[in-house]
């Protein structure tokens, strides 16, 4: 019988719920319909399509542009039980072929491959697939709007053609509005379910530090490092020496630091990526060429030594902070000497246009005086009416004061010109401008002709900006810039909200802060104990096993088991994500950790390892492979089967028996009694022999009963 979605979320991943928006995602796919979905770093893209390629027949093709994205979803999902692949040139000639003849066998669910491969494959081997949706993740990619342009994501628009009645799915963490609807025109989407998530990431703390030295940024960073010593963070530098320089700055503090930048060779980089992502540096100093293909979910803090030239890149890069969903920390530092060489470099691209545009919402965003997340946020075109309170605005806050009437008269002025004004002509009608395009066009005939003269031209560009990062007004970048009221700025036009704004203060260059440096103490709260004590059982198995530690389980799994401190394998199982074959494969050493810091003898329950023996049953795993798993040979599993047959906890015996040799068993039995016991072990082992019998005394019972 087909399992539902949410019994394949909790076999496979530990999850008993879905989050926000993924049901409905999934059971659009599953009717056929194609879907967008935009949801932030984190946010659980994923599911959305490894749900449906299990439920329905055949297999998801999944493209994504990174081989390191490849490699560590398809090989997450391998841990977890699902058959999964990723196909690339970074793989042999042979493991790739034997990847397409499993595909071709539908033996596999998902195959990762890069949008060169599908585009070169699509007429060769892919044709023999039973191809259930394609998935195009960072879709972004395939718009110039986006902040990640990739011309041969163009060349994706032939999947539709050649594929009808197949759903595809984009996905991507960082698209605007107009990136989006380039999203669906090229992708040629059939009337797609949009599914716009919350930005909203309220685990991630942002602050932003003007001013500060190169030696104050590193004691900033030291004072993470001490924080988190255990996890992991990242340094953003504009330059390669600067990333150089960091590191080497950590270095001689004597902490675990790594680079990364496009200057060093493949190998290099390859190396610092697998001591990033396995935890073994608790740094890495990096240009944005780092972290897009990064699956970690314990990043504790992102760091960035320079102002980021869009808020789509800021955003995409702090949001590889806190994936698992615990707090984490995003500092950016900046200066007018980093927007003065962002500007430089559009003016040398010979292509500023909407570039400069998008750098100067960063530059309202690192200069704003208002909840900074909310000027994120509004970015997007999502507005929060209230403050976060987990921004250094926030904990800081500037004065304020009822700004809703300086709110109704800039989006009157606004609506009177039928939107076709921006930031600087609206701030020339506010104060009476009697420039020759405003008598031209007849705006100083419009009733809010004038109303703001008491305001300087200053004020009125940074209440103007404050509204903008609101969210009460929005720039149509695709219409020459001009400004819009949305609908939270027509609820206050109606009078139906009011509006705090931060008094205007003339800017001067601010000094470092001279924060208080932060104490770093020693957890007496017992469940942080445990935390760290499961952490370094974490750290030793992914050692063993050779795999990033976020792998085994993620920080949010692991003190969810700190909260919940099962002692046994059934508690284990109810564990957030422990899924049935982690949570047999690594059970016992985390119980056993829990067992001791709890004061009981280490040794789980008798029983315990019989029933690991039917989660494996349950899940589906091989009789071969629930050996391999649980460290102890077949005949002992065969045992395990035999007691849970025989107390009626298994009722499919197929996997375990051929037909023709149960009856020929149980015939022997029949006619000779126990004495064809010894005669019958000559041709079967005694646990198969076992089983024949519990399933035969099944029957009985059944017939019985």
């Amino acid at each position: 019988m087909q399992q539902s979605p949410l019994d394949l979320l909790i076999k496979f991943f530990g999850y008993r719920s879905f989050r926000p928006g993924q049901r409905e995602i999934i059971d659009a796919v599953i009717s056929g319909r194609d879907v967008v979905v935009l949801m932030p770093t984190g946010g659980g893209k994923s599911v959305c399509y490894q749900i449906p390629a299990l439920h329905m027949e055949g297999c998801a093709i999944v493209v994504s542009p990174l081989i390191a994205l490849m490699e560590d979803q398809a090989t997450a999902l391998i841990a977890n039980g699902v058959p999964a692949a990723a196909i690339h040139s970074g793989r042999s000639d042979a493991d790739n072929l034997r990847a397409i003849e499993a595909a071709i066998a539908g033996r596999i669910k998902l195959i990762y491959i890069s949008p060169e491969r599908l585009v070169a494959d699509i007429d060769t081997w892919l044709t023999r697939v039973k191809i259930n949706l394609f998935a195009i993740d960072e879709a972004h990619c395939i718009s110039q709007w986006g902040h990640d342009f990739r011309p041969v994501y163009t060349q994706l628009s032939f999947i539709k053609q050649k594929y009808p009645s197949t759903p595809i799915m984009a996905l991507t963490a960082t698209a605007d509005k107009l990136t989006r609807d380039d999203i669906i025109r090229q992708l040629n989407l059939q009337s797609p379910l949009r599914w716009i998530g919350s930005f909203d990431r309220p685990n991630l703390s942002l602050d932003v530090q003007p001013g500060s030295t190169k030696k104050s940024r590193v004691a900033t960073v030291q004072r993470l490092i001490r924080q988190y010593p255990n996890d992991s963070g990242i340094v953003y530098t504009l330059s390669r020496a600067a990333a150089e320089e960091f590191n080497e700055a950590l270095l001689r503090l004597g902490f675990r630091s790594c680079v990364y930048h496009a200057g060093l060779s493949a190998a290099e980089r390859s190396e610092a990526q697998r001591a990033f992502t396995n935890g073994d540096v608790q740094a890495v100093c990096a240009t944005i060429a780092f972290g897009m293909g990064i699956d970690k979910s314990n990043i504790r803090w992102v760091v960035h030594n320079n102002l980021p030239g869009n808020i789509e890149s800021y955003y995409q890069e702090i949001g590889r902070a806190g994936r698992d969903g615990l707090p984490a920390r995003t500092i950016l530092f900046y200066s007018m000497q980093d927007l003065i060489m962002r500007r430089h470099f559009l003016e040398e691209s010979g292509q500023p246009g909407i570039a400069n545009e998008k750098l100067d919402w960063m530059q309202r965003y690192a200069e704003s005086q208002i909840c900074r997340r909310r000027v994120l946020l509004s970015y997007f075109g999502e507005s929060m009416e209230h403050d976060c309170g987990n921004c250094d605005v926030c904990l800081n806050p500037p004065s304020r004061f009822d700004g809703t009437i300086l709110v109704q008269k800039a989006a009157s002025a606004v609506l009177r010109t039928g939107s076709q004004v921006g930031i600087f002509l609206l701030n020339d009608i506010l104060r009476g401008s009697a420039r020759a395009e405003i008598i031209r066009k007849g705006f100083d005939k419009i009733k809010t002709y004038g109303v703001g003269r008491d305001l300087s031209t200053n004020e009125w560009n940074a209440y103007i900006a404050q509204m903008i990062q609101l969210g009460l007004l929005e720039i149509a970048f695709d219409d020459a810039n001009h400004l819009r009221v949305t609908d939270y700025g027509m609820r206050v036009v109606r009078g139906e909200a009011t509006v705090e704004l931060a008094y205007y203060v003339a800017r001067a260059p601010k000094s470092a802060r001279g924060k208080a440096k932060e104490q770093i103490k020693i957890s007496t709260d017992p469940t942080e104990q445990l935390l760290e004590q499961l952490k370094a059982v974490r750290k030793s198995i992914a050692a063993a096993d050779n795999i990033p530690a976020y792998m085994v389980f993620s920080d949010a799994s692991l003190l969810d088991m700190a909260k919940r401190r099962p002692a046994t394998m059934e508690e284990f199982m109810l564990v957030n994500g422990v899924g049935e074959r982690k949570g047999v494969r690594f059970g016992k050493k985390f119980i056993t950790a829990i067992r001791k810091f709890e004061g009981l003898t280490a040794t789980m329950p008798q029983g315990t390892t019989y029933k690991e023996t039917l989660i494996l049953h349950n899940a589906g795993v091989p009789l071969g492979e629930m050996a391999q798993i649980k460290g102890i040979s077949t005949e002992t599993v065969l045992g395990h089967i035999a007691r849970l047959i025989d107390e009626d906890m298994i009722t499919n015996f197929a996997s375990y028996i051929a037909r023709k040799d149960y009856e020929t068993i149980i015939g022997a039995f029949k006619a000779q009694g126990d004495a064809a016991w010894e005669k019958l072990k000559e041709d079967y082992s005694t646990g198969l022999l076992r089983v024949a019998r519990s399933i035969y005394h099944y029957h009985q019972r059944k017939e019985n009963g």
